[in-house]
């Protein structure tokens, strides 16, 4: 295996993931296959239970032997498979510090169970003493700042719950067919975001939240499992080194061709982080109206009606300015 980062390596995860020096890696976001028959370039996805568990084992040993003592290890799995990967991890010798549940739209239509419209994301470390996690470049407003108008709000806002949800009804005029909207819904075909020729693609809002909470910039982010290459293009980015592996040779030249496209610095495909880390509130105070509020009371020839703001009555007539809106100005 050529020894140079920045690079999509076509061959077997196994053994590039043991050509690797040891402890050469920051962090590692692995979207493997989940064993439920989909349809690879190469790969074929319908293992024996058994066989599915050895091979997982294998590479997530190589994953191991290849982070630094300081590494983390990101895997995104289905149900199938989640409760017996995480478990196998940790015997690994893996700590679990975040088990994130990832909700989005346009899931997958089942007919005879309710529709998958989630997945799971593990966040490992190698040492839970001695491991990066950056919370100020993934910190989000939070409801005591923008619902409450709560004094004891944190002014630089909270991390990010452990459930990452897209909820379009609480954003009615946010939600767009040409691009991802918040917080991460699936890439899905119509999407602006979309690579077109891999099925299974992430969102780059999502690989840049642990992108940048994981890893610092100049820094080595591994994706054994390539694919469209989506990992390594945020990767690039937010100006980490990159390196992935990948089965197939045209996903290979694609992923590389997607890369040759973009710059360290190019912003991240997909609407940025929501103003917001809790599902709206229809009658919610926000800050700047609770201030307005207070100076047009304090006028006594004004009457109860006349005290409450123009936007306010005209939002019971249902032609007021729209939730995002009045959040939008708490930032301006």
């Amino acid at each position: 295996m050529p020894r140079e980062f920045n690079q999509i390596v076509q061959g077997d995860c196994v053994a590039s993931l043991a050509q690797l020096p040891e402890s050469s890696v920051d962090l590692v976001f692995a979207d493997p296959p989940f064993n439920i028959g989909y349809d690879y370039d190469v790969y074929k996805d319908r293992k024996k239970p058994n066989e599915y568990l050895a091979w997982s084992r294998q590479w997530i040993k190589g994953v191991r032997r290849a982070l630094k003592p300081t590494g983390t290890f990101w895997l995104a799995i289905g149900d199938e498979y989640a409760a017996e990967l995480k478990v196998l991890s940790q015997e690994i010798g893996f700590t679990c510090r975040s088990w994130v549940v990832w909700y989005y739209t346009f899931g997958v239509n089942c007919k005879y169970k309710f529709s998958r419209s989630h997945a799971h994301l593990f966040h490992f470390v190698v040492d839970p003493t001695n491991c990066t996690f950056n919370t100020e470049a993934i910190r989000v407003p939070s409801a005591r700042q923008l619902v409450y108008a709560d004094n004891r709000a944190n002014p630089v806002g909270r991390l990010p719950d452990d459930t990452w949800i897209l909820r379009p009804q609480d954003c009615v005029d946010g939600f767009q067919a040409e691009e991802d909207t918040w917080y991460f819904p699936r890439v899905a075909g119509t999407f602006k975001e979309r690579a077109g020729f891999h099925g299974c693609q992430m969102p780059e809002q999502l690989l840049g939240r642990i992108i940048r909470s994981c890893s610092n910039a100049g820094e080595l982010v591994l994706d054994p499992f390539s694919g469209s290459a989506t990992t390594l293009v945020v990767a690039k980015k937010l100006e980490r080194n990159y390196l992935g592996f990948e089965l197939s040779e045209d996903y290979v030249k694609r992923g590389t061709e997607r890369l040759q496209k973009v710059q360290p610095g190019d912003r991240l495909e997909g609407a940025p982080e929501p103003l917001v880390s809790a599902p709206n509130t229809a009658n919610g105070k926000s800050l700047a109206s609770k201030v307005r509020k207070k100076k047009v009371v304090a006028n006594p020839d004004q009457t109860e009606e006349n005290a409450t703001p123009a936007s306010q009555r005209a939002g019971k007539k249902g032609s007021g300015k729209s939730r995002s809106e009045s959040q939008q100005n708490l930032f301006e």
